[in-house]
């Protein structure tokens, strides 16, 4: 069993939460999202505070903790966003917004051209790429496919990566030779 499910989700101020069948609408500031509720799954509104549960009749429990998380997610998404932060390294490496693409020069022979998706947002501030949005996973997605254009390479740390990512070096031929 879950230990999530043992905690009530809070509601925090801006957020509603209104449970149409097997469909639960979260709404906030930043926008709305809708989360599939699957059968045998219960969400109970106790005040400022909500209650995932089965019905009596399932006999398992595993799915509960998710839609606990997915519900929480989606309240935080709605009030507050989500956010990663990459950063681009290497010599001639750039990034620029155009239209509703996002257009990296990688060091290949032509520019690399990825489109926005319409549920996340792209800033670029020279060599970093903000993501945000609304949606945790796909703020998440988004990020990580751009990061896998250019992963960053173990000996000059060349590539994409994400703000605070710790690259593991390894030592070059010539360091290692020297060494031994």
């Amino acid at each position: 069993m879950s230990r999530l499910i043992k905690k009530p989700i809070a509601i925090t101020k801006g957020a509603t939460l209104v449970q149409n069948g097997g469909v639960l609408l979260v709404k906030g500031p930043k926008g709305e999202l809708m989360i599939t509720v699957p059968p045998g799954v219960e969400v109970k509104n106790e005040g400022e505070n909500f209650w995932i549960t089965t019905t009596p009749d399932v006999k398992t429990t595993a799915i509960q903790g998710t839609v606990w998380a997915l519900v929480r997610n989606a309240i935080e998404g709605v009030t507050t966003g989500f956010t990663k932060v990459l950063e681009l390294e290497g010599v001639g490496y750039r990034v620029a917004v155009e239209g509703k693409e996002l257009v990296l020069f990688l060091g290949y022979a032509l520019p690399v051209r990825v489109p926005i998706s319409e549920k996340v947002t792209i800033t670029v501030d020279k060599n970093t790429i903000k993501v945000s949005g609304i949606d945790k996973d796909a703020v998440g997605q988004a990020a990580a496919e751009i990061r896998a254009l250019k992963k960053p390479e173990p000996y000059k740390g060349k590539g994409i990566h994400y703000q605070g990512e710790v690259i593991r070096r390894k030592v070059g031929k010539k360091a290692g030779a020297t060494a031994a």
